[in-house]
């Protein structure tokens, strides 16, 4: 059923009936943005949509790391605050080549806020979970799967810091 998407988007199917939690999948046109998005998924809001961003952040010049933000659709993150969290210099977006590299091919837009998938810290906005429901780009933006927020936060177990 899968197979016309990235394999990520399976191995997230696959984590989410393994944990015998329910989840909804969506197929439409492709999306890059969260209002996109939000146009074509029935049922959902834009500040239910789970915004993945790989960022790098610059702790000092010899220490410097990817790392996943997660937070509603609708909100930004807060650099400085951020920058506190991880007590960096510097914060930017990951490139879309870095994007590439990291997700092994995911394109911006498509991914998933599983960023154990790929070796990644996770940090999630408490605003996340103020939502029953919560809805991704699962590694396509062609795809997008609904669950329960609080099934995510127990499956995912991320860092919760307020970063909006």
């Amino acid at each position: 059923m899968f197979e016309n998407y990235h394999p990520v988007t399976s191995k997230i199917v696959e984590i989410l009936t393994t944990n015998n939690v329910w989840f909804e999948t969506f197929e439409h046109e492709p999306v890059r943005t969260s209002e996109e998005a939000s146009k074509v998924r029935d049922g959902y809001t834009i500040d239910q949509g789970a915004k993945a961003l790989i960022v790098r952040v610059k702790i000092s010049n010899a220490n410097k790391k990817f790392v996943m933000l997660v937070l509603p659709g609708i909100a930004r993150f807060d650099v400085d605050k951020v920058k506190l969290l991880f007590e960096a210099k510097d914060i930017r977006f990951a490139t879309e080549q870095e994007v590439d590299e990291i997700t092994e091919g995911v394109k911006p837009g498509g991914v998933p806020p599983f960023g154990n998938l790929f070796d990644l810290e996770v940090i999630a906005d408490p605003s996340l979970f103020e939502n029953e429901k919560i809805i991704f780009n699962a590694g396509d933006k062609s795809f997008s799967v609904g669950m329960y927020s609080k099934d995510y936060k127990e499956i995912m177990n991320p860092q919760i810091e307020s970063i909006t």
